[in-house]
């Protein structure tokens, strides 16, 4: 026979609005003695725990957000910048600017020289290298 599901009564409904403005899951869990899992079936089961738990969170985040906006409001640069990103969407960004002198040298042009000069030097090791081959292949003396 499984376990009867603890069911939180009316007091311990409205503990966990107040609670959630201030604790997480682990926490509020902790305080009512039982494990994460529970409290999270509790909610899936009653509706009106969920709901206490979500306007519990809403209520503390609408707060520090009215808190943030006021010091925004007031001038405060960092507080600004913060509301921004999170609520406008800003982002830093870093824009490089890369720059050659001009008549600096030609990136596509280096590497293009770069390549030629290897290729010259492999054919200058080639035509060193070709005598010492042909010498080294014996002849035919009936010819």
């Amino acid at each position: 026979m499984p376990p009867k599901p603890i069911v939180l009564d009316d007091h311990q409904k409205a503990e966990v609005e107040t609670l959630a403005a201030l604790l997480n899951q682990d926490q509020i869990a902790d305080y009512f003695g039982i494990s994460r899992t529970t409290f999270h079936m509790i909610r899936q089961r009653d509706p009106e725990v969920d709901e206490r738990y979500k306007r519990g969170k809403s209520k503390a985040i609408a707060h520090v957000a009215n808190g943030l906006l006021q010091k925004a409001r007031a001038g405060d640069t960092t507080s600004s910048i913060f509301y921004l990103k999170t609520q406008a969407g800003w982002r830093e960004t870093t824009h490089l600017e890369h720059s050659v002198p001009e008549g600096g040298p030609n990136v596509e042009t280096t590497a293009l020289n770069k390549l030629l000069g290897k290729l010259q030097e492999l054919r200058d090791r080639s035509a060193e290298l070709a005598p010492l081959q042909l010498s080294a292949v014996p002849q035919d003396d009936a010819g």
